[in-house]
């Protein structure tokens, strides 16, 4: 019986549109989510969110099935995220982001929430979201594969090219440089 991570292998590599939609359909907002923490800009993320499903549909073949896809598509939005902050680093250009209301906006788990909840649950985002603009991004992206996205260490390790100890490491100081941050919008 063929795996999952094999059936998108093999559709990918034959440039499926059903398999690519459905790839689409199943991973956009965890994909969202995670450009949203990491470059605080819709915009920006949005844009990198279209590049790395080109990325997909060029690079298809290059999947092979062994590894979750989860992780190489988030490996894949990642290093566009390093390519866009490498540039905007030496440019020295700081995105504008005067509308308040732009940041990342999360989606409350319930079905049917009352409106106190869905005001809550935004006020904390908004929090949480502030906290971690303030948190040195080679922390916060640890965080947000840990916490946000569920990811294992060792996923984390394989993801981000660095040993386990790194990564566990990373994750300590994130959680400490995250702390006073989250003090701070309290």
């Amino acid at each position: 019986m063929e795996t999952q991570e094999a059936q998108i292998a093999r559709g990918l590599s034959r440039r499926d549109p059903d398999v690519l939609e459905a790839l689409i359909d199943q991973y956009r907002h965890r994909l969202m989510r995670y450009l949203l923490h990491m470059v605080s800009n819709r915009v920006v993320a949005e844009d990198l969110f279209q590049e790395t499903w080109v990325r997909v549909l060029e690079k298809g073949s290059l999947y092979d099935g062994r590894t979750p896809f989860a992780a190489w598509l988030l490996s894949i939005a990642r290093n566009l995220t390093i390519d866009y902050l490498r540039k905007r680093q030496r440019a020295g250009v700081e995105p504008i982001n005067d509308d308040p209301d732009e940041g990342p906006v999360f989606e409350p788990v319930a079905l049917t929430p009352s409106p106190y909840e869905i005001a809550a649950e935004r006020e904390r985002a908004a929090t949480i979201a502030g906290a971690l603009e303030r948190v040195p991004s080679i922390f916060r992206e640890v965080l947000v594969l840990r916490f946000q996205e569920q990811m294992k260490l060792e996923e984390i390790a394989s993801l981000t090219g660095v040993p386990l100890a790194t990564v566990k490491s990373r994750l300590y100081r994130g959680v400490a440089a995250l702390k006073p941050a989250l003090e701070r919008n309290l």
